[in-house]
């Protein structure tokens, strides 16, 4: 005997298969869903169908853009510092760091943090094409902009040791992003003191 309805039910194992999400608040969200106008859900619905189509990563700096867009309006805004760039761990970092307004150069997007465990190697991260677009740039500093994490602090260190060949300036964001928080959901006052704060390594 079914207690919820098949349909619900497979909206609530939907929304709890989301990072983040517990059964408890998977409920809510679909009990929340069924109480509004269809058209509601049919935003929704619409938005989740259309997202991988809708959506790019752009091909120099790896940030998340439109499909209809070649490269991220953050590269060819020709009001950006292309010789200064700063390295986030994935596409939502560069958001956060955006919302300071203190950054006027350009992005690279790793992909991720280098984890054993998880079996993210070197390899899987972009940092080659990094390294090949400081040559393309001229870039004179690059700002490593990873979590204060122990995988945010390692692949920091293995990037700033593969960077090393090419002489360009490497520093950190200083010390007041605590350590274990994602730098998406660092407030931007902190982020901002962390950036105008950086140290070289």
């Amino acid at each position: 005997m079914h207690i919820v309805p098949a349909g619900l039910q497979r909206l609530i194992d939907a929304f709890g298969a989301l990072p983040g999400v517990g059964s408890r608040t998977a409920e809510r969200y679909a009990q929340y869903l069924l109480k509004q106008p269809p058209k509601k859900a049919l935003i929704l619905a619409e938005s989740l169908q259309d997202v991988h189509s809708s959506v790019k990563t752009c091909p120099t700096t790896f940030a998340l853009i439109d499909a209809s867009e070649m490269v991220s309006p953050l590269y060819s805004d020709p009001s950006r510092n292309k010789q200064l760039v700063a390295v986030v761990a994935e596409p939502f970092d560069v958001i956060a760091l955006e919302k300071t307004g203190l950054f006027k150069g350009t992005y690279h997007v790793l992909g991720g943090l280098l984890s054993p465990i998880d079996n993210i190697l070197p390899e899987q991260l972009t940092i080659q094409e990094l390294v090949a677009r400081i040559k393309t740039d001229a870039v004179n500093e690059v700002i490593i902009a990873t979590n204060a994490s122990v995988e945010g602090e390692s692949t920091a260190l293995f990037v700033s040791q593969q960077l090393s060949p090419t002489g360009v300036k490497v520093s950190r964001l200083a010390r007041g992003i605590p350590v274990g928080v994602d730098l998406e959901y660092t407030d931007h006052v902190t982020l901002g003191r962390a950036l105008e704060g950086r140290t070289t390594l």
